[in-house]
């Protein structure tokens, strides 16, 4: 989750204005949204024309601007998306005020509350932000003569180290050294989980080989893309492209792996491991769950008795929190997450056995 900005209101309310980034911060939103909240963001909504021409459409999709007053919460368990409905108090065309409408809130997508804050809540907010699982990623473009590092944060970037010097070969191969050592001392004091090394032509590669045998834990950070520019352009070629979104799915799913490998060697081991929904449940019961896995298909699975499960899934994980643990969400479109949706789709690794 990242928080754009808070901002105080009359009567002890505040304006949050927030971006969820993952499956886990909608599910965190359902539970800090509340009826009589106003909720704002961007939506489509289908108008309703007089003329001739429309008849016949039941009206078009518009884009617009809207803020409800909350009436209804529901993390709608068939697609990744938080549905919050109420009646428009302000929006962008006057004629829809007093209307019905119901935003669907997804990843990526900016919207801002206004509430005030209980401390569960709060405490719920903060851990969502502290919980992010986007990794940090540094973007270096590099070109003869010249090479720029930025830092991404989700939805900006930062210039930290504009680097330039001969770069040629020949006669001008120490001064090209002395810049890719600049360079790869630069990166080495950055801490970062992920470096997107980009540039025009064959510049990047000698930097990159350069990384490989003097800064070998660097390189092993190192993606590289193709782009036309360097600097700031070239950083937004970089994020035109979504290198750096498959940067952070790629170190994601890496994280997701390892949860998965340490899960199935405690198993093997008869160690401290639980899965299952009644496993699992139990061992939430006795505060015994370090970490939590769930795959995102059970978050929006109904219920018993028409549902699969009759364990309340989102019952254990807000146990599972107010005990102490930590809570994984995987993705069911990639290899751990169908690696946890064969144990059951619900794992926990534990502090401690139970029998």
């Amino acid at each position: 989750m990242q928080i754009r900005s808070r901002e105080p209101l009359e009567g002890g309310r505040e304006r949050i204005t927030l971006v969820p980034e993952s499956l886990d911060d909608l599910w965190h939103l359902q539970y800090v949204l509340e009826p009589g909240d106003r909720v704002a963001g961007d939506t489509t909504r289908r108008i309703q024309r007089a003329d001739d021409r429309m008849r016949d459409t039941g009206g078009e999709r518009e884009h617009m601007w809207v803020a409800i007053a909350v009436e209804t919460i529901e993390f709608h368990r068939f697609a990744n998306r938080l549905r919050v409905g109420g009646e428009i108090v302000a929006c962008s065309r006057e004629d829809q005020l007093g209307f019905h409408h119901t935003l669907n809130v997804e990843e990526r997508e900016e919207l801002s509350i206004d509430k005030r804050l209980k401390p569960d809540q709060e405490a719920r907010l903060e851990e969502a932000v502290e919980a992010t699982e986007s990794p940090d990623v540094a973007i270096v473009t590099v070109e003869e003569g010249q090479a720029h590092v930025h830092t991404v944060a989700q939805y900006g970037t930062e210039e930290r180290a504009q680097l330039t010097g001969p770069t040629g070969k020949g006669e001008y191969a120490r001064e090209r050294s002395e810049l890719f050592a600049e360079l790869s001392e630069v990166l080495g004091r950055l801490e970062v989980d992920a470096i997107v090394l980009a540039g025009p032509g064959f510049t990047k590669q000698d930097a990159y080989k350069y990384l490989e045998g003097n800064e070998p834990e660097v390189a092993e950070l190192v993606t590289m893309v193709d782009t036309a520019s360097v600097g700031d352009r070239g950083v937004h070629e970089v994020l035109k492209r979504g290198a750096v979104a498959d940067v952070q799915q790629e170190t994601r799913i890496e994280s997701e792996a390892a949860d998965i490998d340490e899960l199935t060697r405690r198993i093997a081991e008869g160690a401290k491991a639980a899965y299952g929904p009644e496993e699992v449940a139990k061992a939430a019961e006795y505060g015994a769950i370090e970490r939590l896995l769930v795959l995102d298909d059970r978050l929006r699975q109904e219920r018993g008795p028409d549902g699969e499960w009759d364990v309340d899934v989102d019952r254990l994980v807000r146990t599972t929190e107010q005990k102490g643990g930590d809570v994984t969400v995987f993705s069911s479109e990639f290899p751990p997450g169908q690696q946890l949706s064969n144990l059951g789709g619900i794992a926990a690794l534990l502090r401690y056995r139970i029998e």
